[in-house]
């Protein structure tokens, strides 16, 4: 470099240097993607290897000032792994024009300079050794990949359906008491269904004290569980609806002297669908009438409990045809947000024509039964709104009821 002018030009030559990676006798043009996308990052996930770092400097400082850091640019940064691979920012010039560096200062400067490989072309038994390293690195990935993922697939046994899920306690709301806590557990059925011996159907959340949100108070717990059971079909007939699993809970509230109050109960049929479900269950509690039990209820705390939490539906020691409830004093309460992430598998649709038709007829039913809970939800929503219709009704006066009464227009 002769003399010093506003634009001068520096090159950047690179020689003796480690082979340099090239595909079909042509150097890439673009060794490294500094801003790599998602599928960029998937493709090419390899393992990290450890890099030495050399950066080619150039002080650009005015005469007399030589040696100040703020005058030092980088023009070049190499990075050879324990590979032999480089990789060099910014790239070689090429048919590119030439890299630019501005100065600051009384003077501003414009620098020019190029970087260009002047290495000799890689010999073919050079680059069959790179491709060897390569594809050893890749087999050695491969390898590592394989130990932490099993290869053998597990299958459910022939003719069964197995259910997961993965659920969460999103939140509670609607209830008199602060510092909520929710305790739940999954029902299987006495017939054809089972889970393994380690399998926990059961769980307590967190005990978490509520915020205001419009006029409600919510408590959000955000607790997740999981579990799994296996559906085991044997029972031919065409008309039998299968029964599936049912997801209790009981909700309590903890005061400061560590009593707790029931608060409500419910229950949910898990969703015979698989996929994302949203589940909010309506609770209740048992009452007790009189002005003593809110006492005893608010400076006690206790109240009346189930002894048996399946009564909320249908108990599991019931055998008779109509369950009857008359007498049992209750009070609507809040309700608990579930949300569930169901996932269904069966070997059925890989075998035999005549056992997928029968895994297919139980699929079926099992669409027919959650539209059979869609038809009972609609019909006690209608008895529901027929019953405060007619409580309505009974309570106005008598007089503008009657057909024989005046008309008021």
């Amino acid at each position: 470099m002769a003399g010093r002018t506003d634009e001068s030009l520096l090159t950047l030559t690179l020689t003796d240097s480690p082979t340099w990676r090239r595909e079909g006798g042509i150097l890439k043009s673009r060794i490294v993607t500094w801003e790599p996308s998602e599928e960029f990052v998937r493709n090419n996930h390899v393992i990290n290897t450890p890099l030495q770092t050399m950066y080619i400097m150039a002080d650009l400082g005015p005469y007399g000032k030589l040696g100040y850091k703020k005058y030092e640019h980088v023009l070049c940064t190499l990075k050879v792994d324990s590979n032999g691979v480089i990789t060099v920012k910014p790239d070689f010039t090429g048919l590119k024009g030439p890299y630019r560096i501005e100065t600051e200062g009384e003077k501003p400067e414009l620098w020019k300079y190029t970087i260009d490989n002047v290495s000799s072309l890689a010999q073919p038994e050079e680059e069959e050794r790179e491709q060897r390293v390569f594809k050893d690195l890749y087999g050695r990935h491969k390898e590592y990949l394989s130990s932490l993922v099993d290869t053998d697939f597990e299958t459910t046994v022939p003719g069964a359906l197995r259910l997961f899920v993965n659920g969460e306690v999103v939140s509670a709301q609607g209830y008199e008491y602060d510092n909520l806590y929710v305790h739940f557990f999954v029902e299987l059925p006495t017939t054809n269904w089972s889970s393994p011996a380690f399998q926990q159907l059961s769980g307590i959340t967190q005990t978490c004290a509520t915020k205001s949100l419009g006029m409600d108070k919510v408590a959000y717990f955000s607790y997740p569980f999981t579990f799994e059971a296996s559906f085991l079909h044997e029972d031919e007939s065409a008309g039998a609806l299968p029964e599936w699993p049912v997801l209790y809970c009981e909700v309590h509230s903890l005061d400061f002297w560590q009593r707790y109050r029931v608060e409500g109960y419910g229950a949910v049929v898990l969703p015979a669908t698989p996929g994302a479900h949203t589940l909010r269950v309506s609770t209740w509690r048992p009452l007790e009438l009189g002005t003593v039990a809110e006492l005893r209820r608010f400076f006690i705390g206790g109240s009346l409990e189930l002894e048996d939490l399946s009564y909320v539906r249908i108990p599991g020691t019931f055998k008779g045809e109509r369950l009857s409830r008359f007498g049992l004093r209750t009070e609507t309460t809040g309700s608990v947000t579930f949300r569930l992430h169901c996932l269904q598998q069966s070997r059925a649709f890989m075998e035999s024509s005549s056992l997928r038709k029968r895994m297919r007829s139980v699929l079926d039913r099992l669409e027919g039964f959650s539209q059979q809970s869609s038809i009972h939800n609609v019909l006690e929503a209608f008895r529901r709104a027929r019953r405060r219709m007619q409580e309505a009704r009974e309570s106005l006066p008598q007089d503008l009821v009657s057909p024989s009464g005046a008309m008021v227009r």
